[in-house]
């Protein structure tokens, strides 16, 4: 799993660009997942995430996603949890004072942003980590809000 999570930092480039293609997709198909509804989508979609995200990036599933702002790196396997950034304890050649075999997350996350077109976005991981959201579907939050989003743009629109 260690391998496949640092192969996915390596390959941060060509990820974020898979992922953002898939993300339009969804996106697009926000009035059908809406039809369907996202309540009644939870569970397989989270089951999938987790299995897909498992295996490349060793997701944690906490429910908010950081992965396109981290250089593919969930910033969750930190083992203290530091969901902002490094805790100041880095060892010598980017290794982690808890688990000294492990390289730092926040190292590698570093390394992995550097290959991405919006490589500064680590400069912002995002907001603390929601617990009530741990095992839900990022992936559906994502489309819902941004589906919601051009929803009440296009009412907007059709208002004026």
């Amino acid at each position: 799993m260690y391998a496949l999570r640092l192969w996915s930092t390596r390959n941060a480039r060509l990820l974020e660009r898979v992922y953002d293609a898939f993300e339009s997709a969804l996106v697009a198909s926000h009035p059908v997942l809406k039809a369907i509804g996202y309540q009644r989508l939870e569970k397989p979609v989270a089951a999938v995430e987790k299995l897909v995200k498992g295996a490349l990036f060793d997701c944690q599933m906490c429910g908010a996603c950081a992965l396109s702002r981290t250089g593919m790196t969930c910033p969750m396997n930190c083992p203290k949890q530091l969901r902002n950034g490094p805790c100041g304890g880095v060892r010598d050649g980017g290794f982690c004072e808890v688990k000294p075999d492990m390289r730092c997350v926040w190292a590698e996350a570093y390394q992995g942003s550097l290959q991405m077109a919006k490589g500064t976005a680590i400069r912002d991981p995002g907001e603390p980590v929601d617990r009530r959201l741990q095992g839900s579907s990022s992936w559906l939050r994502v489309v819902k809000q941004r589906g919601d989003a051009k929803d009440s743009a296009a009412q907007g629109e059709s208002a004026k």
